[in-house]
């Protein structure tokens, strides 16, 4: 470990703050919390970009995570802001109303709670590509690097594919309280899930080209924590069960997470 990751590490959580404390300001004026949401991904690309402008790594290493992650990013947040376009996304309007009920004031518990809570996780996460992009040894590619962009391709297929076959499913109206249950669907409960847990090891595989890579596990277990933890996976499966008549049988046919065959 170089003291060069730790310092670009430091300036990136100067970086996150900047960027949700200013995200925030912005929700607060347009009305919409789930603006946090679209700029998930956008953040990792604006983290990359400045630690490329401040870091002194491995020139291919840098130039691949910066590819990566700008694809990445770029796809999740179109996506979320397609599905989210000309409203405020219901699980927050929910949370604004509930907060204020109670007397609260919805800002300030938007700018701790969402924002500066989102911008921790973001800056745990970055942690594995701000070390990737400030090692120079190995001064170029290794096998690992090409197993974990594999596994990152991957991941990104399980992800765009996923969204698209629920985006479709949902925009049909004959579809209202059913329970997707086809394409990627049939084999994992959460292929998105699952291509983001895949998307994230794929970064892990190529910082541990360095073996001091190992350290950015971190970043690994941040997002599988809030994929599977109880505001991931579990929170949205808590919601179906209550929405979708179907979706317990669907539970006890289909895997959880990794895919496979459906059970009879």
């Amino acid at each position: 470990m170089t003291n060069e990751f730790l310092t670009v590490a430091a300036m990136n959580a100067g970086l996150v703050l900047a960027m949700m404390t200013a995200l925030w300001a912005l929700s607060v004026v347009v009305k919409d919390s789930s603006i946090a949401d679209i700029f998930w991904g956008l953040g990792f690309v604006f983290i990359v970009f400045f630690t490329a402008t401040v870091s002194d790594g491995s020139e291919e290493r840098r130039n691949l995570i910066m590819l990566l992650t700008s694809i990445w990013g770029v796809r999740l947040a179109a996506y979320i802001g397609w599905r989210n376009w000309g409203a405020e996304d219901a699980r927050y309007a929910r949370l604004r109303q509930h907060i204020e009920s109670q007397g609260k004031s919805f800002a300030v518990h938007t700018l701790v709670h969402i924002y500066w809570l989102q911008g921790a996780f973001m800056w745990l996460v970055s942690l594995v590509l701000t070390f990737s992009m400030t090692m120079t040894t190995p001064p170029t590619l290794g096998a690992l690097a090409y197993v974990g962009t594999t596994l990152w391709g991957i991941g990104m297929i399980f992800e765009t594919i996923g969204d698209w076959q629920l985006a479709n499913f949902l925009g049909n109206s004959d579809n209202a309280g059913k329970v997707m249950d086809k394409g990627l669907w049939r084999y994992t409960r959460h292929p998105n899930y699952f291509g983001e847990a895949c998307v994230w090891l794929g970064f892990f595989l190529i910082a541990l080209e360095n073996i001091w890579g190992a350290v950015t596990v971190v970043s690994l277990a941040t997002i599988c924590y809030a994929l599977l933890g109880p505001s991931g996976k579990e929170l949205v499966e808590r919601r179906m069960s209550k929405k979708r008549p179907g979706f317990d049988a669907y539970k006890k046919r289909t895997s959880a997470f990794f895919p496979l065959p459906p059970r009879p």
